[in-house]
């Protein structure tokens, strides 16, 4: 048996719930040099509510489940923490964290982690894959599942993220949404905010308290037809929290 599917087995069989208050629990496990721990925390509150209200997909990964792309890629504690509270695999890989042969590295490989879309670290890839497999869906007439990418504020000073989301609401995605981790990180600021760059191109958007559930999931579920969504998740800059 191979360790992918070793892990296919422990994901099913292993499914003891966790709840948000286990996630920095399960989190401090995962011990090691480059755990980029600002960059994962951003995230938990997001992932969370992504995770637990609004996405339909779990550990049997059906075709016809909605997607989850994390593009902020570097720091993905948190998104393992959220994936083993989801039952996607058992928490003993924690251990593991960035060992030899960890199939949890510190960028996630989606050839090793179960419930993992696409391999992700190198900043700015993660919208415009998201671009490409939502035109896929809708070419397979898989109208009823939705897309979701998270990148943080600091890779927008990579271009290919402005070409997708130029391109993104004139071919009338709106299976599409996009969350941006906002923690006031990037070195090139946008008048009126990043969601202006996204408005101006057609995309609805909002911007919300971060760590606000409440606040996210009405976010994350109000409709946008006719084209993609954005939602801004504001956390404040890492000396605020």
């Amino acid at each position: 048996m191979t360790m992918q599917e070793n892990q296919t087995r422990e994901r099913v069989v292993d499914s003891a719930p966790y709840g948000f208050d286990d996630l920095a629990g399960l989190m401090s496990r995962m011990t090691g040099d480059e755990k980029h721990s600002e960059a994962a925390t951003s995230t938990m509150d997001a992932l969370w509510v992504l995770y637990d209200r609004v996405l339909n997909v779990d550990s049997s990964l059906r075709e016809d489940r909605d997607r989850f792309y994390l593009s902020k890629g570097h720091g993905p504690q948190a998104f393992y923490a959220v994936l083993c509270a989801k039952g996607f695999f058992a928490p003993e890989l924690f251990d593991m964290f960035g060992a030899f042969r960890s199939p949890l590295g510190y960028h996630p490989d989606r050839a090793l982690v179960p419930g993992v879309e696409i391999s992700s670290g190198s900043l700015g890839h993660g919208l415009p894959l998201a671009v490409g497999t939502a035109l896929g869906l809708r070419a397979r007439g898989l109208d009823g599942s939705r897309l979701w990418v998270m990148l943080g504020d600091g890779e927008f000073d990579e271009g290919s993220n402005h070409e997708a989301v130029a391109y993104a609401a004139r071919a009338g995605l709106d299976r599409l949404n996009a969350v941006v981790i906002d923690n006031h990180s990037a070195t090139q600021g946008w008048p009126g905010g990043l969601e202006s760059r996204f408005a101006a191109e057609g995309w609805a958007t909002r911007r919300v308290d971060g760590r606000d559930h409440d606040a996210l999931e009405r976010a994350f579920t109000a409709p946008h037809p006719g084209r993609p969504a954005l939602v801004v998740a504001d956390v404040g800059a890492p000396g605020d929290r």
